[in-house]
């Protein structure tokens, strides 16, 4: 009697075990059948880093201007808040890198916010420096009102509700929300986000990239709701070439990468993503090998600090230049 319920209770298990297999396997490739595709009105397969900061210095118009006009898709940028509440567009609070000033944005009035250095190096490129004219910090109501039709993907920098709200403001006063992406790695401020203007899409913070690899990983993810459609993830393979001297005296830090690559960089998860309307973007990216790799993985967009190599870069391998897709209403 004991041997037939054990025999049973094993005939159970591995029936609902294979039952989970194959459903999981059904809806991983066919995730419509239980989620309703996410509504993005654009697709963009080119965005250039804080606008391009290997051609031009970073987050500024000039390098805007420069990388639209040579076929970029979207704008990548941060924001800050400065003492008297504008909303400013650099990527660092503390101004020592960008203005050799040791001062924070956030303490700084705007007027009195100093000129970025005439020559900055490329954080993704090491060894490379770049200069430019324009050396002024931007508003962000000034990037909006001149690119009013270009998709902008905000990286909010600091947890600060009151940057929050500023942006969203912006975003709503230039009606821009279907062309508007913005979070950041802390899932708290994507969180934040979330509740102040839940029309603006967001970016996976680390947190729920960290939950998204777990639960792809065991089968699990073609069952749960995702509320993000952004996916903004590096690609381990750039960064153990950019610093290899770091990751080869940091073995942790290289196992972590080799991890992430194995469990995370997988053609068929991003795949799976975009059936589900999400759209997958690898940063920072500025060496050929690594763009065939974007190819290869069949990702949404790919990240550069370098707008004009990789527009060339499209135009000689015979891949669409990626002009914004944008989706009839």
């Amino acid at each position: 009697m004991e041997q037939n319920l054990g025999f049973y209770a094993m005939l159970s298990f591995f029936s609902l075990f294979g039952g989970y297999l194959v459903t999981s396997a059904i809806l991983f490739k066919f995730p419509t059948l239980v989620h309703k595709k996410k509504n993005v009105k654009f697709r963009c397969k080119h965005i250039s880093h804080r606008g391009g900061a290997g051609e031009n210095l970073e987050n500024t118009m000039q390098a805007f201007h420069h990388a639209l006009n040579v076929g970029t898709d979207m704008l990548e940028i941060d924001c800050q808040l400065t003492k008297d509440g504008y909303v400013v567009v650099a990527h660092d609070n503390n101004l020592q890198r960008l203005t050799g000033q040791n001062i924070k944005i956030s303490n700084t009035l705007l007027k009195d916010l100093p000129l970025i250095k005439a020559v900055l190096p490329v954080d993704f490129h090491p060894g490379r420096e770049v200069q430019g004219s324009d050396r002024r910090i931007p508003l962000l109501r000034d990037v909006f009102q001149e690119f009013p039709s270009i998709p902008i993907n905000i990286d909010i920098k600091e947890e600060n509700d009151r940057l929050i709200k500023a942006v969203s403001d912006l975003v709503r006063e230039n009606q821009r929300e279907d062309i508007t992406v913005w979070g950041n790695f802390r899932h708290t401020t994507v969180k934040k986000c979330q509740n102040e203007n839940p029309d603006i899409h967001t970016l996976f913070s680390l947190r729920a990239v960290v939950f998204l690899t777990l639960t792809f990983n065991i089968g699990l993810l073609p069952f749960l709701p995702i509320k993000e459609q952004f996916l903004e993830i590096l690609l381990p393979a750039a960064f153990l070439r950019k610093d290899k001297e770091f990751f080869t005296a940091n073995k942790k830090w290289r196992f972590l990468l080799w991890l992430m690559e194995k469990l995370v960089i997988r053609r068929s998860l991003f795949e799976h993503l975009e059936k589900r309307g999400i759209q997958t973007y690898l940063w920072v990216l500025n060496e050929e090998e690594d763009w065939h790799r974007a190819e290869q993985l069949q990702v949404t967009g790919v990240m550069t600090d370098f707008p004009s190599k990789y527009i060339q870069f499209l135009e000689d391998n015979g891949i669409r230049t990626g002009k914004v897709e944008m989706k009839q209403q």
